[in-house]
Order: C-alpha cells, then structure tokens, then sequence
C-alpha cells in the first residue's frame, strides 16, 4: 500500500486502522462509505472509478515490486490508443508484473503475470510502478489475441514514440523462451513506426495477408509541381493504389466536403482509392473492392502525375527517431493531425 501517486485524480488505496487516522476503521470498512480495492485495501466509496483508479488499486495491493504492465502500464505513460476497454466497452483486467520470486492470489479484474524482469525492468512514473515500455509493449503483443491485435499494440505504442522498432527488436531478443514469443516476433516482422490508428494496422494486415504488398503507411504524395495533394492511410507505391479508413467521422460536413475534394485530386493525378468502412462484415467487402481496385490501377495508361519524393520545406515524420528529434514547436505544427 506504500504507493506515493503524485496524480491527484487517484486515491491510494489504505488498510484498515484501528483508531481510524490512516484508514477506515473495521466497522467503517464494513459501512457505505468505504469500498474494498484489493486484498486488505479500501478507498472511499464515492472515488471515481477511472482506469488509472483501476490501475493504482491493483497494483497498490500486491507484493513490493509488482509494477502494471501491458495496456495498463502503457496508459499510466500516456499511450493514447491504450484505454483499458475492449472493443465491445467491457472493462480490460489490469496486467500486473510480479516478477518470478513472488507470489499472489489471482482476483477479478487483474492479470497477474510471474515471468521474469529483468534488472532495468521496472521505473517509477508518478509514484506508480510500472514496466518501462519495451517490457509493456512486448507483454502486450505476447499475451495478444491474435496476430493483428499484437501489430496493433506495437504500432500503436510506436505511434506516441515510447518505442522504436530497432529497440524492441533488440529487446524481444532478449526474450528466450517467453509465453507468445513466436506471436510477438511474427508482429514486429510486419509492424510500422507511422501507423495513426489502430483500424489502419486492421486494414493494413487485411490487405497484405488478401494480396501481398508493400504497403506505406500515411506516406505525403505530391504533384509534379512539390504540391501536397494528399496524405492517405495506406498506399501501395506499385500499383499506385491508396487506402483509406472511413469511418463515421467523415459523415460531418467539412470533412466530407475535403473527402470529396481529395478525391477528385487523386482522381487527377491518377492514383485509384479504396475504401474500408465500419461495420460487421466489412473485411470480406473490403477485400472484394481491393480486388477491383487493383485491377483498375492495373489498367492505368499514361504518366503518373505523383511523387513520393518530398520538397525541401517538407518535414518528414515517418520514424520515432524523426518525431523525437522535433521540437516541442515543430511537433505542434508537424503532429497537429495526429491529435484530431
């Protein structure tokens, strides 16, 4: 229960107390003004209950030296992607590191997880523990789903530039032996620094495992002239195809008008869309319109009136090292749209 949070939004969780100074007596405890947060552990019963609430009591009320980990530890750094909700809103268990010499018993709600860390496995943010995120990203894509699910980790945990893909790579070499270790190795073979959503790494996968390709992730594409026309989700430099996500979103005025504006400069410059919408059963339809799609890029005659080649005054931000590299100023110009 030592935990000093230096976030005033959580409460610590505290243990019973007699005189009742440093937590709730028994009979408190037993009342409507005190809520149980893990073993031993009470908060006040109105604290809200937000994930970083869910995070600090449980990891408050394990052994010393557990740390959250996985989505949880990767929230607590301020991962943007990592919510702690599944897909259908349910409340995600809260992984909690233990490491190899301690023990606990499992409890709803949290994910107790005994593997080994390593020395440098664990820091302190804000007085929590929590894995340092090579450890939480990799955690994260060993215990996935699925395949796509452990991309999406990555590349989404890339996405605020608390990994780089040399790093993790090297790091996951280090992982001998580990649960999931063949899954996460298959995602880092295909994960990308410059993915800015995680439906974007769905649809990627969906359509290099439908027809292989090597797909750019939200490459800029200028005219002939260094103008910049558009900047798609995914595109397919071969076949000068490009991908997008529409989602709800577009259905506003001002961004549909742009939609609709972007699509007749693709149109001119002679690049072919396709498109991947919400909804149940929209992987088959996507992989039907890619087909077509392609075979109309196929069918293309003519100069292409597009690059990939970037003017002077542009400023690349595909890579980690690039984004890192920027100025709190630069960033505010260069990452403004990955924030909308």
């Amino acid at each position: 229960m030592g935990l000093d949070i230096t976030r005033p939004e959580v409460v610590v969780p505290v243990r019973i107390d007699p005189a009742g100074r440093r937590g709730p007596t028994p009979g408190e405890a037993r009342g409507r003004r005190w809520r149980g947060a893990g073993p031993g552990g009470y908060v006040p019963a109105d604290a809200p209950r937000t994930t970083e609430q869910r995070i600090v009591e449980a990891v408050a009320c394990l052994p010393p030296g557990s740390a959250a980990t996985g989505w949880a530890a990767l929230h607590w750094m301020g991962a943007r992607w990592f919510g702690g909700f599944a897909a259908d809103g349910a409340e995600l268990p809260v992984p909690v590191a233990l490491g190899d010499r301690r023990a606990a018993r499992p409890r709803p709600g949290v994910i107790l997880s005994e593997d080994w860390l390593f020395a440098d496995d664990v820091i302190a943010v804000d007085g929590l523990p929590v894995t340092v995120p090579l450890r939480a990203v990799t955690y994260a894509a060993r215990t996935a789903p699925d395949d796509i699910a452990a991309v999406r980790a990555i590349d989404m945990t890339a996405y605020d530039d608390l990994v780089d893909l040399a790093s993790l790579r090297a790091y996951a070499a280090r992982l001998v032996g580990r649960r999931g270790k063949r899954r996460l190795d298959r995602a880092l073979a295909v994960a990308d620094e410059n993915a800015w959503s995680p439906i974007e790494v769905v649809m990627r996968r969906i359509w290099q495992l439908h027809r292989c390709a090597t797909l750019l992730c939200n490459p800029p594409i200028f005219d002939r002239q260094g103008r910049h026309l558009f900047t798609p989700d995914l595109f397919d430099p071969v076949a000068g195809l490009a991908g997008d996500y529409d989602g709800d979103v577009h259905d506003e005025g001002t961004r549909r008008s742009r939609d609709l504006m972007r699509e007749e400069l693709t149109r001119r410059a002679g690049i072919e869309v396709v498109t991947m919408m919400a909804g149940r059963g929209e992987a088959a339809r996507f992989r039907y319109r890619l087909d077509g799609a392609l075979a109309r890029a196929g069918d293309r005659r003519g100069p292409r009136l597009w690059t990939l080649t970037q003017p002077s005054w542009w400023v690349d931000t595909s890579t980690v090292a690039r984004r890192r590299a920027l100025t709190p100023e630069q960033r505010a110009i260069w990452l403004r749209h990955r924030r909308t």
